[in-house]
């Protein structure tokens, strides 16, 4: 990633420029020495690292959903004139590195990731106030820790430094650098709490100390490190909510482009996309919660976590915790603990949700074996977790049939990767080549 897009998002948080004549620059802005130098500055800098993540049709959030969701048959493209999408959704080789999706995906990950950085080297240095420099460094962890396992759901590699023809590395380190860097933010507040006074500085919403642990068991299976996975999915308070809080001037992404109109994308059915041998069960309540019962002409199907400007998007559910258990002590061949975990899903009401998400379903009464058990897991997490942005990973986790398969309208995902965006390419000439698929 070239130094430039570093500067681009840094100078955006300090400048202002006159609106007819942009030579003209505020003279009272701050320098970005005096930012890299200042507290203030630096929670600055904090505060702004939501905003990057979650904004508009640029940010992670709506291009993470669109791009696993198109990819993997769970949504579906309304309007041909969204072209961008309409070739995730044809998938194969019309994914190319010049989708506007890919690039804003990659882009705001890595802007978000870089800024997150210029926190975190500067903030023992310059912050002394305990409390305060507590809550910077956690804070900033944690966007960069979603920025980085956000690289590693959609990217085979990615730089992990910002600089000249900067390295790639391998997705797996970029989780477990995602680890590592919660880790240590989970050590400081354990021992430190963020302050009062840090806490009325910052986006409400997000609950520090539950959403590092969340985030460490979400990347932790997804590295295939289970028993990290557990204990750190099990230390999560599941009555807790975390969540990306947004207004009417900075919207849900997704309800804002997509699911406030008919003219972007919707979900493909209300089976969530998923072939008829994963369909969920007719009783399940959760098909209500993600779907819009006899939506018409005008409606668009989809509801869940995008059902208005203000809504607030959750970081992790209580579900994804007690999934990631069940699947870790599955494939960990402990199918007993794994289905008891899993009927935790199942049972689950919405009145004992945090969030409302709830199957009301009987316990889990298939195969006692870990492959069957394993499969009833996928469904389950496709239905808890719909239009999160999850399921390229999860397909490709769970072994799904993927766009190797023949014929091809038997793929239940048309890309294992993503290509490096055009802009990355053109810039940097360590990209490596393009996965095949």
């Amino acid at each position: 990633m070239k130094k430039y897009s570093l500067f681009i998002s840094l100078l955006a948080l300090l400048l202002t420029q006159n609106a007819c004549n942009q030579e003209y620059l505020n003279p009272s802005a701050a320098s970005e020495q005096q930012v890299v130098n200042s507290p203030d500055g630096l929670v600055t800098l904090v505060n702004g690292l939501q905003y990057r993540y979650t904004f508009g049709r640029t940010g992670v959030i709506y291009n993470g959903v669109a791009a696993s969701g198109l990819a993997t048959r769970e949504l579906r493209v309304l309007n041909a004139g969204n072209t961008d999408e309409l070739f995730l959704e044809q998938g194969f080789a019309s994914v190319q590195g010049s989708n506007a999706v890919i690039r804003n995906l990659w882009t705001s990950a890595q802007l978000t990731r870089s800024t997150a950085d210029i926190v975190l080297s500067n903030a023992n240095r310059v912050i002394t106030d305990a409390g305060l420099r507590s809550g910077v460094v956690a804070y900033a962890s944690i966007f960069k820790a979603l920025s980085l396992g956000t690289m590693a759901q959609f990217f085979q590699q990615a730089p992990v430094a910002t600089g000249t023809n900067a390295a790639f590395v391998s997705r797996e380190q970029l989780l477990r650098d995602a680890i590592s860097t919660l880790e240590s933010a989970a050590t400081l507040i354990g021992t430190t709490p963020p302050s009062a006074a840090f806490l009325s500085r910052i986006p409400t919403g997000i609950d520090i100390t539950n959403t590092i642990q969340a985030l460490i068991a979400r990347y932790a299976l997804f590295v295939g490190d289970y028993d990290k996975a557990i204990a750190a999915a099990g230390r999560v308070n599941l009555a807790t909510r975390s969540s990306f809080s947004f207004d009417d001037n900075s919207r849900n992404p997704v309800f804002e482009t997509a699911f406030s109109n008919t003219n972007v994308f919707a979900p493909t059915n209300t089976n969530f996309g998923l072939p008829a041998t994963l369909a969920p069960d007719a009783a399940d309540r959760r098909i209500a919660f993600y779907t819009r019962s006899g939506a018409t002409a005008t409606q668009n199907l989809g509801t869940g976590f995008y059902t208005a400007n203000t809504a607030p998007v959750p970081v992790y559910l209580p579900g994804e915790m007690l999934l990631i258990r069940a699947e870790a002590y599955a494939r960990k061949n402990d199918v007993a603990n794994a289905v008891t975990e899993l009927n935790r899903v199942l049972t689950k009401t919405a009145a004992q949700d945090a969030w409302g998400v709830g199957a009301g379903l009987p316990a889990y009464s298939g195969a006692q074996t870990g492959p069957a058990v394993l499969t009833e897991i996928y469904r389950n997490r496709q239905i808890e977790l719909a239009f999160q942005g999850f399921r390229l990973e999860d397909s490709r986790r769970f072994s799904r049939p993927g766009p190797e398969t023949t014929p091809q309208a038997n793929a239940e995902r048309t890309r294992n990767f993503l290509p490096y965006p055009f802009t990355e390419r053109d810039n940097n000439s360590a990209t490596p080549a393009d996965p095949t698929n």
